[in-house]
């Protein structure tokens, strides 16, 4: 492509991973934002990447934690990082930011969480977590919780009455419900009952890898119809080996597209764009750090000491780019790439966060 699209990450990380405190926290399960590290080399590599916005996560998502408290405290750091840096940065609220960071040459943040922990037994807290620029609210973690079974819940038992609740308070306040992470019949029938469209920010597909953090073509399907979105990560889960390459990525995509439609599928890397200069010692920790999620019932089918949580030749600061590339060599033609690599995020915001967010 002659001109770089607007590129949206679903679902990612802004950090230094090689910055020591972003380094000691990786190899934690209670990582907070507290300890994430955007320094000067972030920011630049995230300008350099192209990105135009990205759906981080914050809040509670796993530990001891208290999961409201936390996710307040980590609201505020975020807001924070912001304000600091607002040369670089623009909150997400409206369709109209993103376009906003577009034209202003900023890095677009979208506050988002990976588990609902934090509303508790309140859905009143949603209105709470809306008014402080929250966007997207992931349902479940891998495990389940008291809104619905994760994609490692083995009984696959779907919403709670609760969850129910929470799912028409978020599309009361015009919140993404994202699937992501969750089991198959949760996922299901949130995308029946939701009055809004529902997404799966960063996920691969079943069919061409059989694992429980991957989507059936049954959920792609359904998601897609009802007018939802699906973000293809960049994780181990895309290979049955656990070593998934770019290649990999690109036939996830291409399956997601022959399943859901060209406008429903995107891109949610799951991962940061700074990459991991000494991956020798990362390796060493990474054993310690699979069987830490592994003891705290947290991990999930198909993460291993030898399986990196990233796409090794799909990373860094070229890593959209050569993701464009690869799909050009596909075939794929550039209107149909600009609508993965961004375009269809923000339309698919436009439906999620409307009508008074828009």
């Amino acid at each position: 492509m002659t001109t770089t699209p607007m590129i949206v990450n679903a679902l990612g990380q802004l950090d230094n991973p090689n910055a020591p405190r972003s380094a000691e926290a990786a190899a934690e399960l209670n990582q907070s934002s507290a300890q994430l590290t955007v320094d000067a080399r972030t920011l630049a590599d995230a300008h350099a990447s192209g990105l135009t916005a990205v759906n981080i996560t914050l809040g509670y998502t796993m530990g001891d934690l208290p999961p409201y408290e936390h996710t307040l405290q980590e609201l505020d750091v975020w807001d924070a990082i912001i304000r600091d840096k607002a040369a670089d940065l623009i909150s997400i609220r409206t369709v109209a930011d993103l376009h906003r960071a577009r034209e202003e040459g900023r890095i677009g943040i979208i506050y988002g969480f990976q588990n609902a922990v934090a509303v508790g037994e309140d859905t009143g807290r949603i209105a709470t977590f809306a008014d402080r620029g929250v966007r997207v609210v992931q349902l479940t973690y891998n495990q389940a919780n008291h809104i619905g079974d994760g994609s490692m819940a083995a009984e696959n038992r779907g919403l709670t009455d609760f969850g129910r609740s929470v799912v028409e308070a978020l599309n009361d306040h015009h919140l993404m419900v994202d699937l992501s992470h969750s089991g198959e019949r949760t996922c299901l029938e949130a995308a029946r009952i939701s009055h809004t469209p529902i997404s799966i920010n960063h996920t691969g597909c079943r069919a061409l890898a059989d694992l429980p953090r991957n989507k059936t073509d049954e959920e792609l399907r359904l998601v897609a119809s009802r007018g939802g979105f699906v973000g293809i990560y960049f994780m181990p889960f895309l290979s049955l080996s656990g070593h998934a390459s770019a290649a990999d990525v690109v036939e996830h995509i291409d399956h997601a597209v022959n399943v859901c439609g060209e406008d429903a599928v995107g891109i949610g890397t799951d991962g940061t764009i700074t990459s991991i200069d000494d991956l020798d010692s990362y390796r060493r920790h990474l054993a310690e750090h699979v069987a830490l999620r592994r003891a705290a019932g947290v991990g999930a089918a198909g993460e291993r000491p030898d399986t990196l949580p990233f796409v090794l030749d799909l990373r860094g600061v070229d890593q959209f780019r050569e993701l464009i590339r690869l799909l050009e060599a596909r075939g794929y033609r550039s209107s149909r790439i600009e609508k993965i690599m961004g375009k269809n995020f923000v339309d698919y915001a436009e439906r999620a966060w409307a009508p008074e967010s828009t």
